[in-house]
């Protein structure tokens, strides 16, 4: 049985991953700060630990491992990544991840490094026209990326293959385009824009509006968790080592998925455009890399992947209503007794 280490196995696309690889025959451990939000992590073994200390590298690649998977990073939506409060945070608590991951998978005899780049390290100055954005491979350099996390994740890059070709470490690189599906963050500031929108959808009655940051003409296109993860197997599988791109090539206007969204949740809704952070005014998936290297392009529309998506956000929102009024009414119990005269006070 080959053993497996998931960096990063809490999170949304590391939690999905994990059970990829269960159910693939892999004995798998899982590493975090913390363990998965919404349902238990398949792991053999969850290891609760911070990767940006070395202790916690000695302890968890204490036994050979055939593959490893470097999702770990401090990361975010546009709320998160680009009002540039974060942006130290951002930059040092995932470098020393991805340092030490480098380090002592050379150290340890890591089989594989798989490591998760960023569509954010391509340059914004390819990416001004929210209708033709240039954001094939080759189209890296030169380097201008629009966030001190994109600038991180290409500096990572490159660390992991300077490492290959001065100490052999086998390395595949992947830039992630917005990957989004059931059981990603969806409140609290992180959540990323199909999350976001799902709530915001799920959260209003029909003919109420929702907020959108911008004018929401900025384009994206955004890639289902499972697409995602059977892209990463094969890749892992290959003898390419990337970096390649990792996503869709279906376009959308952020309005165009906010209408999508409103028709799955059959609301009419009206969208108010108020100022927030929106990143670069267009990014897109450019695939002629993996389809020639991997035979790979996604099969999933968009519309199938907001379908289920919101289905689940919707189930999210329900329950914290739920939550938020059990706990009004003790709260609202609690006050009316504390205020009505006691037993004791009566009797005398």
């Amino acid at each position: 049985m080959k053993r497996a280490i998931v960096l990063g196995a809490g999170g949304f696309i590391g939690s999905h991953l994990v059970r990829r690889l269960k159910d693939e025959g892999y004995w798998v451990r899982g590493v975090d700060l913390k363990r998965p939000e919404f349902s238990p992590s398949a792991a053999d073994d969850f290891v609760v630990a911070d990767l940006r200390e070395s202790a916690s590298w000695e302890s968890i690649l204490d036994v050979p491992f055939a593959e490893a998977y470097q999702l770990a990073a401090d990361m975010g939506g546009a709320g998160y990544i680009f009002t540039g409060e974060n942006d130290s945070h951002v930059m040092h608590n995932s470098a020393m991840i991805n340092l030490h991951m480098a380090d002592f998978g050379v150290r340890r005899k890591v089989g594989k490094v798989f490591y998760s780049s960023s569509a954010c390290m391509y340059p914004a100055y390819n990416q001004e026209d929210p209708k033709n954005p240039k954001c094939g491979e080759a189209t890296a350099y030169p380097a201008a990326p629009d966030s001190e996390y994109g600038w991180e994740k290409l500096f990572s890059e490159r660390l992991y293959l300077a490492f290959s070709r001065n100490h052999g470490l086998n390395v595949r690189v992947a830039r992630f385009h917005n990957i989004f599906g059931p059981e990603g963050t969806w409140q609290g500031g992180r959540e990323k824009a199909p999350a976001a929108l799902c709530r915001k959808v799920a959260e209003q009655t029909d003919g109420g509006e929702i907020e959108i940051w911008g004018d929401g003409e900025q384009t994206r296109s955004f890639l289902y968790i499972d697409e995602c993860i059977e892209a990463v197997r094969r890749l892992m599988k290959s003898e390419f080592p990337g970096p390649v791109n990792i996503g869709s090539e279906e376009m959308v206007t952020i309005n165009q998925m906010a209408a999508m969204i409103m028709e799955i949740a059959g609301k009419n809704l009206g969208i108010k455009h108020v100022p927030g952070p929106t990143g670069v005014r267009g990014r897109n998936s450019d695939n002629a890399l993996i389809r020639a290297k991997l035979g790979w392009e996604p099969a999933f529309r968009l519309q199938q992947g907001l379908a289920r998506t919101y289905r689940w956000i919707e189930q999210q929102v329900d329950a914290a209503k739920v939550a938020k009024a059990k706990a009004e009414l003790v709260v609202a119990d609690t006050n009316s007794y504390q205020q009505s005269p006691s037993a004791d006070r009566l009797a005398s």
